[in-house]
């Protein structure tokens, strides 16, 4: 079951922090609790992109996205991610979580999410998500003005770049 309690704490406690520029970073603390184990006593690889949302939401909120997204009745959605997992997380393991917008391009916001525990990084996520309305996705330069904000992005690192291009050689739907 999606973690309703966890989510409302995060965005209850990111709504009363202080606000953060759309490339600033978002840390958040969790726990590994029983319910977020697989059978290998470890936190499940889908319960770990749950967590990674936790982080993300509050992101939102804190960038002001969440008040333009309910003012214009846009939502977000994730368009693709891909997630390298390093270490393992055990049951009442606490880790901080690093969320962060990297940049955008004509379609896309592309974010960078990484899972830490005692120092060392146990996964990380980039991510790629759309703004849309009821006519489809919506520019992030029609985002970013609603925000009130410079629609240039940062350049996008190398690695990010490598996976837009790998990913756009990617078939679409898959082959059966």
């Amino acid at each position: 079951m999606y973690p309703f309690l966890r989510m409302t704490k995060e965005i209850w406690t990111s709504s009363r922090a202080t606000p953060l520029g759309l490339t600033d970073t978002h840390v958040s603390h969790h726990i590994c609790w029983p319910w977020d184990l697989d059978l290998w006593a470890e936190l499940n690889n889908g319960r770990t992109l749950t967590l990674f949302d936790l982080g993300r939401i509050p992101l939102a909120v804190r960038t002001g996205l969440g008040r333009v997204l309910r003012q214009k009745r846009w939502a977000i959605t994730v368009a693709g991610n891909t997630v390298r997992y390093r270490r393992r997380v055990r049951m009442f393991d606490r880790v901080e979580i690093l969320s962060r917008c990297i940049g955008w391009d004509a379609r896309f916001i592309y974010m960078e999410q990484s899972m830490w525990r005692k120092g060392e990084c146990t996964s990380h996520m980039l991510l790629r998500s759309a703004v849309t309305s009821p006519q489809g996705i919506v520019p992030p330069a029609e985002v970013l003005e609603a925000l009130g904000l410079e629609a240039t992005s940062p350049d996008l690192p190398g690695w990010v770049r490598g996976w837009i291009a790998a990913d756009a050689e990617r078939p679409w739907p898959p082959l059966r």
